[in-house]
């Protein structure tokens, strides 16, 4: 029996960890949640799987929990909240695996901590080694303990390293579905809309992760994320357009040889993957060949999509650049759903942000989120600037995770 801690259960990674959990009740056992704002689902899950600990945003948040799960005859579960909970939760002596799902850096020091405990981690949150990779692989390496992708590509690359070593490895292929303006002209990217670029072609998926994908800035974070998780060169680290999502990467040897991991876009089948490995688990997720038509596959635009090219830049440079990438990244994502600035603003507030923040290695958590900070206040300063002037948007009501 695995004994399970989810960082961030109440998201859309965090509900299908519990999916799988709950087909596969005989080998994972839910031990800890973190489960953010979102109090009502929190309140459904710790009711279903009875944690020992589950930790919410705010010391209101806990105080309001922890009484209706009294009422609920809940007795055994603990609430914690705040960043400490976070860690208490990721901590756990009786946990072994922690999936780390928190969005943005939120999770990133309970994640670095769970590695240092010398627990084995699922990584559904590329942030964390984007921001500070350098640490986490380290801290992974010192204790002898995987760092398992949960991320769709990444973890195809995984898989298909099964197959050679890394040394072996000419370079890696990261597919990208292309999201929703794959097709559209540069000209009416002005007057792209919330609604428009919350609407992904495949996956179902958080807001600011689906406005990623249709940025490329996901597929952008996919690349610092590989190069530290593979530890490969940025040149090494290839995007694909590749409309269909039926290959999730591609992995080509020196010797010619090209495996590739092609499965359902379900992302339970990922997260069964990491929690199962070094087994492979039978399951209903089952990819029908018969299905498979045809493989379209074109080269990303990088002047339409100039966010993957400031990722590249970044992974380059490394220090607080990859940092400020995602800081700023992330507060331009949330001006441009509150419609203070635009799609085209994205790019520009972000390469304007990380020009501004020095390269260096970072020696802390600390540090990192210094550098973290201080990019995010640039970065709001900048919207201010961008949004003066600008026609308020109608308001858009956005699904709560």
């Amino acid at each position: 029996m695995k004994r399970i801690a989810i960082l961030g259960s109440t998201g859309s990674i965090g509900r299908s960890t519990l999916s799988v959990a709950e087909s596969f009740s005989d080998r994972f056992q839910i031990v800890t949640l973190a489960a953010g704002r979102n109090l009502e689902l929190a309140f459904e899950q710790a009711r279903r799987w009875r944690p020992r600990l589950i930790s919410v945003a705010a010391a209101s948040d806990a105080e309001m929990l922890g009484s209706r799960l009294k009422s609920a005859a809940v007795m055994e579960t603990q609430v914690v909240c705040g960043p400490t909970g976070n860690l208490r939760v990721a901590t756990y002596p009786e946990v072994d695996f922690v999936v780390s799902a928190i969005v943005g850096v939120a999770g990133l020091e309970a994640t670095y901590e769970a590695v240092r405990a010398g627990k084995t981690v699922g990584l559904a949150n590329k942030e964390c080694l984007v921001a500070a990779g350098e640490l986490i692989t380290a801290a992974a390496r010192e204790r002898a303990r995987p760092l398992l992708p949960i991320d769709s590509e990444h973890n195809a690359v995984h898989q298909c390293l099964r197959g050679g070593r890394i040394e072996e490895v000419r370079r890696i292929w990261l597919t990208a579905s292309g999201g929703p303006f794959l097709h559209t002209p540069k000209a009416k990217f002005a007057g792209i809309t919330v609604e428009q670029a919350l609407n992904h072609p495949t996956w179902k998926m958080g807001n600011r992760i689906t406005v990623d994908s249709a940025t490329l800035m996901n597929k952008g974070f996919e690349v610092i994320e590989a190069c530290r998780l593979f530890n490969l060169a940025p040149e090494q680290v290839k995007v694909i357009v590749h409309p269909q999502s039926t290959i999730h990467s591609l992995v080509e040897f020196v010797d010619g040889s090209i495996l590739a991991q092609l499965s359902v876009t379900d992302m339970r089948l990922p997260i069964l993957y990491a929690l199962s490995y070094p087994e492979r688990v039978p399951s209903e997720l089952n990819f029908s060949l018969g299905d498979l038509r045809h493989l379209d596959f074109c080269p990303p635009d990088m002047e339409k999509f100039p966010c993957l090219q400031l990722a590249y830049e970044a992974a380059r440079a490394g220090g607080g650049k990859t940092v400020a990438l995602n800081a700023a990244d992330e507060v331009a994502v949330e001006a441009f759903l509150e419609g203070r600035i635009g799609f085209e603003d994205i790019p520009v507030v972000i390469e304007e942000v990380v020009g501004e923040t020095p390269t260096g290695k970072l020696e802390s958590i600390k540090q990192v989120l210094g550098v973290d900070q201080q990019a995010r206040a640039g970065a709001r300063d900048r919207v201010a600037r961008r949004s003066r002037g600008r026609l308020p948007a109608a308001a858009i009501t956005l699904p709560q995770t």
